[in-house]
């Protein structure tokens, strides 16, 4: 008969833990091994999906309240609190011929059990109560359905606050103190647990945390976030490799065989992530988070953090968005219309003036014409479309035309340069200087290229052909037919610096100053020279000549002047 019950304690060993659980009176729970839920002690525990795990205790014969607060991590579980009672405490040895452990020697015994709590959701949750019979046994049981997660579990006997989880105040929102466009400033009632005695900083602390993704309701939560934003980057790093899958055998026969290492994986899953990156790290309740990015959103928690115990409470965290760039004022130019800009050279000004033009008609063409007034200042002018940049290029002492074409409204930004440099950074007294420049934009010229420009800007006067009362003037034209206006104006003879304006319009000009105006076409770009007398001069009499190239869809393009004095004696 003994030979018998050795081949049967045989066969259900290597049969596996589905025999032993059908072998196995209804009421019995096998446990390998059973997990005890010390005192005073917080305890993580790791939940497998959709699996219940218990844990048990036992109180102390002069305890008669008790606390179990469970604090899970970043999805909702359910826990529930009950209590086994006797009727006779169990004998010290067990008469069993098999080796039980001590929840199964008390499912054994005759009694009762009763559910004194139950919880579900995603926050720290503290149940407190009197203790039961002394005779009794307490089973917490914990389960998750959505997904593996972590919880911390912890015993407290004895009335009061067990002291290990900081303390929240009555108040425990975060507030916004002042946002701007790179930082947000925010403070909170303090904790009762942060408590500065003698110069000694306590073992609790603030952590501040950022994301822009939702608030979380611990910090647990906030370290998985953290873990699977590291999971996903380690991922799309690995997506061209070819990764090895582990194929496991079911939860239940894996943790028979292995009943340990369940231990170990919780243990690796609390110490991994200690720091979650606080912005803030301070025993002060007020922190101002920087370096963010302007017009974006962003979700703030605050806790509280035991360095000691390893425990921490949330408080209710906040979200706000931060202050958009400011932008210059775009002018609207408006069709021919010639506009006077004064850009200067400060920091304050970097960005420079804007404007924006709509060309008329369905071509969505237009050419823009730019001429700076200064001698040695530059401009960079930069045309983009819809947050796209089709040009940008400097624009010197020359006139300079831009093409604009393919789109049905075009964004102008100018900036001016140092002098000798590409770069929009003022350099010395460059920072006090004042540049103007004339700009006009115009769709009334319909062909797909820029205008040409005379091959030379030079006025030539010929001395031979130079009398007492006229002079004779050269210029070189262009292959379009155009109107070229000659104007003049008399100076002193002993005047050293001859004041030339090229940025003065011939409208600004009074009418007594004009000469004449003629066209002139000539389709050989070599031969395409022009000449005129200006006659009516007095002898002996310094003269400025001013020759202008007008164009009806562009700024008129004025040449170098020329200064000729007529002679004395004929």
């Amino acid at each position: 008969m003994a030979l018998s019950w050795c081949l049967c304690l045989a066969m259900a060993l290597f049969s596996g833990p589905s025999t032993i659980s059908g072998l196995a009176p209804e009421n019995e729970v096998t446990l390998h091994p059973t997990t005890w839920l010390s005192e005073n002690r917080v305890t993580p525990v790791h939940l497998p999906k959709g699996r219940a795990r218990r844990l048990y205790f036992t109180l102390k014969k002069k305890a008669d309240l008790l606390s179990v607060t469970v604090s899970p991590c970043a999805v909702p579980i359910e826990w529930s609190l009950a209590v086994r009672t006797l009727k006779d405490k169990p004998p010290k040895k067990a008469h069993w011929g098999s080796k039980k452990s001590m929840p199964e020697v008390w499912w054994r015994g005759s009694g009762r059990e009763v559910r004194i709590y139950t919880y579900t959701g995603n926050a720290v949750d503290t149940y407190t109560g009197p203790a039961y019979a002394p005779a009794s046994i307490y089973i917490l049981r914990l389960k998750s359905n959505d997904q593996d997660t972590q919880v911390s579990a912890y015993l407290h006997e004895g009335p009061g606050p067990s002291g290990a989880f900081p303390e929240l105040p009555s108040d425990p929102r975060v507030h916004t103190l002042g946002v701007g466009m790179t930082s947000v400033t925010l403070n909170w009632a303090p904790s009762s647990s942060i408590v500065v005695k003698d110069g000694h900083l306590p073992h609790h602390e603030y952590c501040v945390l950022v994301n822009h993704k939702h608030n979380y309701r611990s910090l647990c939560a906030a370290r998985e976030g953290i873990r699977k934003e590291i999971q996903s980057v380690q991922k799309r790093q690995r997506r061209d490799k070819q990764s090895k899958e582990i194929v496991w055998a079911t939860l239940k026969d894996w943790w028979w065989r292995h009943p340990d290492t369940l231990e170990d994986r919780e243990s690796s899953t609390t110490d991994k992530f200690e720091d979650p990156g606080c912005v803030c790290r301070d025993v002060e309740s007020v922190c101002t988070v920087s370096d963010l990015l302007p017009d974006t959103q962003y979700y703030f928690d605050v806790f509280v953090v035991d360095r000691v115990n390893g425990t921490s409470a949330a408080y209710t965290g906040t979200f706000t968005r931060t202050h958009e760039e400011a932008r210059p004022a775009v002018t609207s130019l408006r069709e021919g219309q010639v506009k006077w800009v004064t850009l200067s050279g400060d920091a304050s000004n970097l960005q420079g003036e804007q404007f924006r033009f709509k060309p008329r008609g369905w071509q969505q063409n237009g050419l823009l014409t730019l001429h700076t007034c200064n001698g040695t200042s530059k401009v960079k002018v930069t045309v983009s479309s819809k947050g796209r940049t089709l040009t940008s290029q400097e624009v010197g002492h020359q006139l300079a035309q831009i093409w604009l074409h393919g789109a049905p409204s075009y964004l102008i930004q100018l900036q001016a340069l140092a002098p000798g440099s590409s770069s929009s950074i003022p350099k010395g007294n460059f920072g006090k200087s004042k540049f103007c420049l004339k700009i006009q934009a115009s769709s009334a010229y319909h062909r797909r290229a820029v205008p040409v420009f005379p091959s030379t800007l030079q006025i030539k006067s010929f001395n031979k052909l130079r009398t007492c009362n006229s002079v004779t003037l050269a210029w070189m034209g262009t292959e379009e037919r155009s109107l070229y206006c000659v104007y003049r104006r008399q100076i002193p003879l002993d005047s050293k610096h001859i004041l030339t304006d090229r940025c003065i319009d011939p409208e600004s000009r009074p009418a007594n100053e004009r000469v004449l105006c003629k066209y002139f076409q000539e389709l050989n770009p070599r031969r395409a020279v022009t000449t005129a007398v200006i006659g009516e001069l007095e002898s002996g009499v310094l003269y400025v000549f001013d020759v202008y190239l007008m164009r009806r869809w562009g700024l008129p393009i004025k040449y170098h002047s020329k200064t000729v004095r007529t002679r004395s004696e004929c």
